[in-house]
């Protein structure tokens, strides 16, 4: 499995404290090994964003990803529960 980060993923993570990038690094980890462990709360968010879901980086923030027809995952966009519902 090869994972992208979208420009606007980027840009919504550099934004972001250093304690919540290294816990997207961490649950990143835990996604490779295994995507839907009970802590990345793996599920679908079509309603919002179409052909997309969501892991947990902490109990607030969230990381919307699709996949593509290769089984690539890109990561779209990252932030609060609130900032993304």
């Amino acid at each position: 499995m090869k994972i992208e980060l979208q420009r606007s993923f980027i840009k919504g993570y550099t934004k972001l404290p250093e304690k919540i990038q290294e816990k997207f690094k961490e649950r990143r980890n835990l996604f490779i090994e295994n995507k839907f462990h009970p802590l990345l709360n793996n599920h679908s968010v079509e309603k919002t964003f179409p052909g997309c879901r969501s892991i947990n980086i902490t109990g607030d923030y969230r990381a919307i990803f699709k996949e593509n027809e290769n089984n690539n995952v890109i990561f779209l966009i990252i932030g609060t529960h609130s900032e993304l519902y």
